[in-house]
């Protein structure tokens, strides 16, 4: 069974948060990208946040990551909270993240593009590292075989040793998720990992994203525009619109939320539709 089946909002925000952001406020200039927002996210828990371009999904991950600092407000990692999220430390509070642009070297191989998910895990000098010494030799091999099983969990096998660069574009998203997943995150944020894919893609991804969460545990904040991928794949949904969340629930819940439906979804109201 999964390890959220049973999962409820009620269930969900009594479980120990992940992550929690408590009223986050962000403004450029007199534009205010996000407004007292707040969202937690439970362990085990496959958690979208959607919403129309310029809702405020990437001024979010952005804060949850350090790239922006809240004008107010807290993000909690865990038991730590941070006014202001310190960037070089997402590794060690279990962060790891894909992008909406590949991020990817293009000259390397698919297998040393995920072994590069484990850089921030090196402890050698670099004087090892140039001359391939003891510490480092182990580090290198350490890494190669943890690429290699995230490889074959996500069957990549076929195509580890090819140019990264050379590989179709929905399997360089492949291989961006086995470089986030290869470090085996607490947490990892999927900044609309299904961009550009075409629908089997999206089916073998969203596959791939819920057996990563079954099987490592892996906690996932999903960012993305395909609303069915986000209902069938998510546990709860929450919905920005005007940097403001306007509902957070349930996929069946947002689903049937009147004010999600005029903000994003589209669709009439039934007596709007008589006429």
């Amino acid at each position: 069974m999964s390890p959220v089946a049973a999962l409820t909002p009620q269930t969900a925000q009594q479980a120990q948060a992940v992550l929690r952001l408590d009223g986050i406020d962000l403004s450029f200039g007199g534009v205010h990208a996000l407004s007292d927002v707040s969202l937690s996210i439970a362990a085990g828990e496959i958690r979208a946040v959607i919403g129309p371009n310029g809702a405020g999904k990437s001024s979010l991950v952005n804060i949850i990551t350090g790239l922006y600092k809240p004008d107010r407000g807290s993000v909690w990692h865990g038991a730590q909270q941070f006014s202001h999220v310190p960037t070089p430390k997402l590794a060690s509070l279990g962060v790891a993240r894909t992008f909406q642009n590949l991020a990817l070297f293009k000259g390397l191989s698919a297998r040393d593009n995920v072994a590069m998910g484990l850089v921030d895990a090196t402890r050698s000098l670099w004087v090892e590292q140039l001359v391939g010494w003891g510490r480092a030799r182990r580090e290198r091999q350490d890494a190669l075989q943890r690429s290699d099983a995230i490889i074959d969990f996500l069957g990549l096998n076929a195509i580890s040793h090819r140019l990264v660069g050379t590989l179709p574009y929905g399997l360089q998203k492949r291989v961006e998720l086995a470089r986030a997943l290869v470090a085996q995150p607490k947490l990892l944020l999927l900044d609309e990992p299904m961009a550009g894919m075409t629908a089997t893609e999206k089916v073998e991804m969203s596959r791939f994203v819920r057996a990563a969460r079954d099987t490592y545990g892996t906690t996932i904040l999903l960012i993305e525009h395909d609303i069915g991928v986000v209902l069938g794949l998510s546990d709860r949904v929450a919905v920005l619109d005007y940097g403001r969340k306007i509902a957070d629930g349930t996929p069946a819940e947002v689903k049937q939320d009147q004010v999600v439906i005029d903000a994003y979804l589209g669709v009439a109201h039934e007596e709007e539709e008589s006429h």
